[in-house]
C-alpha cells in the first residue's frame, strides 16, 4: 500500500498515464508540480558562502499544520508591501499558481483542502535532512547555520523540561549562533544555566546589565567560512521586558539600540569582516527600517513576526530574509563574496513538506527519546473540532475563539481576552484535539487565567494600546504581535487612526448594549505580565471546557469590524 510520500512522488507518472482529461484536477495539479525531495532541495550553487537560517520554531519537533494569515495589514509606508500581502494578492505578487505546493505553504488560500492534499509540514527530523544535504553539497566549512530564536518555547514537552528537549535536539543540528526572545521567559537563572553549557554562541548585542549599564551578552562573533570573514551580530527581541514579564529577567534591559548595531558593524569591518550578517528577532518592519538607516549590513536574517517570503526584500543594499515559523521552512542563501564585498547571491526558501522529505534517522531517534516520557499524555484525546482551528491573523483566530469561549464559561465572565500571540499550530476540521495540540496553543511559563473587574474605559485603553503596538506607523514602536482576541465583546477598529481614536463602537455581545466607560465588567484572560497573577493554568481552563463540550463547533466570528 502506498504511503502519502510515495503517492505524491508517483502522481506525475499517474497523471501522464491517464491523460489530463481523465486524471482530474488533483492529479493535474500534482503533475504540474512534480513534488519530490529532489525538486524541493535542488539548487544551483553560487559563490563561496552559504547561510542557513531557521527561526521561530516554537518548540515544534514534529510535523504539523500551520495556516498563514489571511489578514496582515501594513500601515503607512509599508502598506501593500511584503509581508503585508496575503492570499490571492500574495500568489499574484510572486507568480505562484493557486493550488500549488507553494500556495499551500505560503498562504491561507484553500488551506483545508490543500492541507489534505499536501499533508503536514515541518518536523526537525526533516529539517535535519535538509541541513545535512546543504552541508554536504556546499561543504561544512562554507556554511553557517543560524537560529533566529523563539526556539525553546511553545510546547508541552518544552514546558515540562524548561526547554531542555529543544536544546538537546538543536545542539545535534550544530548551529553556529542564535539569538532569542521567548527563551528569556524561563527566567534569568534558567537562561544562565543553559548558556553555561551551550556549545555555540548566544548573541544579544542589545541586551544590557541594568546594574552596570554594560553589555550582558556577547554582541557579535566572527566566523571564517569559504575563505571569508563573516561577522554575525545578534539582536534579541527589543521589547522582551514589555511584551513578557519584566520580573522574570529583572537584571537585563533591551531595546532596538540602533546606534549600538551601527557601532558593531563598524567594529566588525575594522577587524576585517568581509560580510556582515544581522541575526535578528526584531520583526520584519523593524528590520526594514533598520536596514534603511544603518549602512554596512549585507544580510538581515529576520524573525519574530513569522513572515515567510520566497524572495529577499532589498533595502539599502541589504538582503532581508524572512524564513517563516514552526519549522515550516529552511532558508538557504548562497553568497558570492570577493575582494571583501558581496558580489552576488542566490536564495531558496525551502518548504519542509514532511511527506516528501525523508526524515533523518538519527534525529528521529533523538526526538523520540526526548518525547518518550510524555508520549502517553501528549496523545491523550480531549475533544474533536468541526472547525479549522488556527491562530494567525491580525484580529482573530478560531483557536483563540475557543480559548475565549472557555474563559467566559469556566471563569464566569462577561468578557474574555486572549493575547495575540503568533505561535500556535493549526488543526483541520474533523481532527481530534489532543493534549499536545492544546499546549501548542498555550504552553508558557506564566499561564494563570485571571478573573477581574474592569470598567469600559480600561477595556478601551487595553485595545488601543495593543492596536498601537501593531499599527503604529513607525515600525520602531511596533511589538510584532496581533490584536488581543476578545470574547463576549465586539468593536470597530480603524488601524490608520492615531492611538486613542482607533477603537469605537464597543458592544457587549450578550445584550447588544454599548460598553459604558464608567461601568464595571467581569473579565477573564490569561498570560498577564503582572507578577503573582492568580488563577488556574489556561490549559486546564480549556480542557475543563472541552470535557463538557467535547465537539468544537464555533460560530463565524464577526465581532471585529475593520475600517479599511
Amino acid at each position: 500500500m502506498f504511503s502519502r510520500r510515495e503517492f505524491l512522488m508517483a502522481a506525475t507518472a499517474t497523471s501522464a498515464l491517464l491523460g489530463s482529461g481523465m486524471a482530474g484536477s488533483w492529479s493535474k495539479l500534482m503533475a504540474q508540480q512534480g513534488l519530490s525531495e529532489e525538486t524541493l532541495l535542488a539548487m544551483e550553487p553560487k559563490g563561496n558562502v552559504t547561510l542557513v537560517h531557521i527561526t521561530d520554531i516554537h518548540a515544534q519537533l514534529k510535523p504539523l499544520y500551520f495556516r498563514e494569515p489571511s489578514i496582515n495589514l501594513g500601515i503607512g509606508d509599508v502598506s501593500g508591501k511584503p509581508p503585508h500581502v496575503t492570499g490571492a494578492d500574495f500568489l499574484k505578487l510572486y507568480d505562484i499558481a493557486p493550488g500549488s505546493p507553494d500556495a499551500y505553504a505560503l498562504t491561507s488560500e484553500d488551506f483545508v483542502s490543500l492541507a489534505k492534499t499536501y499533508g503536514r509540514m515541518g518536523g526537525l527530523d526533516r529539517v535535519a535532512t535538509i541541513i545535512k544535504r546543504i552541508r554536504a553539497e556546499r561543504g561544512a566549512d562554507n556554511c553557517l547555520l543560524l537560529d533566529g530564536g523563539d526556539t525553546w518555547q511553545g510546547s508541552y514537552t518544552a514546558n515540562k523540561t524548561l526547554g531542555q528537549d529543544m536544546i538537546t535536539v538543536m545542539n545535534s543540528l550544530q548551529p553556529d549562533a542564535m539569538t532569542g526572545h521567548w527563551e528569556f521567559t524561563y527566567g534569568t537563572d534558567r537562561v544562565n544555566e543553559i548558556l553555561e553549557s551551550l556549545p555555540f554562541a548566544f548573541l544579544g548585542s542589545n541586551i544590557y546589565d541594568n546594574e552596570w549599564d554594560e553589555p550582558a551578552f556577547e554582541a557579535w562573533k566572527m566566523f571564517e567560512r569559504g575563505g571569508t570573514k563573516i561577522a554575525v551580530v545578534g539582536q534579541a527581541f527589543p521589547y522582551t521586558p514589555i511584551a513578557n514579564p519584566r520580573w522574570m529577567i529583572p537584571g537585563w534591559s533591551f531595546g532596538i539600540r540602533e546606534e549600538d548595531i551601527a557601532a558593531h558593524v563598524e567594529e566588525a569591518r575594522a577587524e576585517g569582516a568581509e560580510l556582515v550578517v544581522l541575526l535578528s528577532h526584531n520583526g520584519f518592519d523593524v528590520d526594514r527600517k533598520l536596514a534603511s538607516r544603518v549602512d554596512g549590513i549585507d544580510v538581515i536574517l529576520t524573525g519574530h513576526t513569522h513572515d515567510a517570503l520566497p524572495e529577499p526584500v532589498i533595502v539599502n543594499d541589504t538582503l532581508v530574509i524572512a524564513s517563516g515559523s514552526n519549522g515550516k521552512f529552511v532558508s538557504r542563501l548562497d553568497l558570492d563574496v570577493k575582494d571583501g564585498k558581496l558580489k552576488g547571491y542566490s536564495y531558496r526558501l525551502i518548504p519542509v513538506f514532511s511527506d516528501v522529505i525523508t526524515p533523518d534517522a538519527d534525529m528521529v531517534a533523538l526526538i523520540d527519546e526526548v518525547r518518550a516520557p510524555y508520549e502517553a499524555e501528549l496523545s491523550r484525546k480531549i475533544g474533536t473540532t468541526e472547525n479549522l482551528l488556527y491562530r494567525r491573523g491580525n484580529f482573530n483566530g478560531t483557536f483563540d475563539d475557543l480559548i475565549c469561549q472557555a474563559l467566559i464559561e469556566q471563569r464566569d465572565a462577561q468578557i474574555s481576552l486572549s493575547p495575540g500571540f503568533r505561535w500556535g499550530t493549526s488543526l483541520l476540521p474533523g481532527q481530534d484535539i489532543t493534549v499536545e495540540d492544546l499546549h501548542n496553543a498555550c504552553a508558557m511559563t506564566y499561564p494563570a487565567a485571571y478573573r477581574s473587574s474592569m470598567n469600559g474605559q480600561m477595556l478601551k485603553d487595553i485595545l488601543e494600546d495593543v492596536a498601537d503596538n501593531l499599527f503604529n506607523p513607525d515600525p520602531y514602536y511596533q511589538q510584532g504581535g496581533d490584536m488581543v482576541r476578545v470574547g463576549g465583546m465586539g468593536y470597530t477598529i480603524d488601524p490608520n487612526k492615531e492611538i486613542g481614536s482607533r477603537i469605537t463602537e464597543m458592544v457587549l455581545l450578550e445584550t447588544g448594549e454599548s460598553i459604558d466607560p464608567a461601568k464595571d465588567y467581569t473579565v477573564a484572560g490569561w498570560a498577564s505580565v503582572n507578577e503573582d497573577t492568580e488563577g488556574p493554568a489556561i490549559w486546564d481552563v480549556v480542557e475543563n471546557h472541552l470535557s463538557k463540550n467535547p465537539t468544537v463547533k464555533l460560530p463565524d466570528n464577526q465581532s471585529v469590524k475593520v475600517i479599511a
